[in-house]
């Protein structure tokens, strides 16, 4: 047991060392080497974990994933917007996050499939607004496919135009603002107003995202 702990512990040590390497230079810039250093371990522990420099920044990208966090609710869209709040806050708190959304944007990681964190989180909004069209959330013209493909291109931006002024810091406030464009398109107007996007929802959702 003690073994596994341990394995454990230096898995998450590389992959944090990675997150940093990458956060700061890049895919292509950043190196075994400096990776090696920061997370303290021999080459033989980085390659039993992750046998290639592309499986680490597949290790880093899957911190990217939609929350799991994310409480139940009656109302499947403001389960979508607890999604994007709880995300935001990640973003601001979590090395990881932030190292895989800069993968997942680095124009040059030439070989590296960065096409996973937007599918998922093309099936994790699909799933929701699908649902949400189920329980008559959605207005009658919605098509939940193409809707889920316009907030996650959406959502996408607002984090590269977040980071790129304040470093995050700004992100819920840019998140509920593109929650409060997009909602009157897409949902009943009855469901509208019975919708939390309050900054004080993300400060209580900020408390439920694990950290790293």
């Amino acid at each position: 047991m003690a073994k596994q702990d341990r394995a454990i512990r230096t898995r998450q040590a590389i992959l944090m060392a990675a997150a940093q390497a990458f956060e700061k230079y890049g895919y292509q810039a950043a190196t075994i080497t400096e990776i090696l250093k920061s997370a303290d371990v021999t080459k033989g522990a980085l390659y039993f974990h992750f046998p290639s420099k592309e499986d680490l920044a597949l290790g880093v990208l899957d911190a990217q994933e939609p929350p799991q966090t994310v409480p139940e609710h009656s109302l499947k869209l403001q389960e979508l917007i607890d999604l994007g709040m709880l995300f935001s806050h990640r973003l601001q708190t979590s090395l990881l996050a932030r190292a895989g959304v800069r993968l997942s944007m680095d124009q040059q990681a030439q070989g590296l499939d960065r096409s996973g964190p937007f599918l998922r989180w093309q099936e994790a909004t699909h799933h929701l607004l699908a649902q949400a069209e189920h329980n008559g959330e959605l207005l009658p013209h919605v098509n939940p496919t193409e809707t889920a493909d316009l907030y996650v291109a959406a959502f996408a931006g607002t984090q590269a135009v977040s980071q790129t002024l304040t470093d995050y810091q700004d992100l819920q406030r840019r998140h509920i603002t593109l929650q409060q464009h997009i909602l009157p398109s897409i949902a009943a107007p009855s469901i509208l107003t019975a919708l939390d996007l309050t900054p004080a929802r993300a400060e209580r959702l900020g408390r439920l995202a694990p950290e790293d």
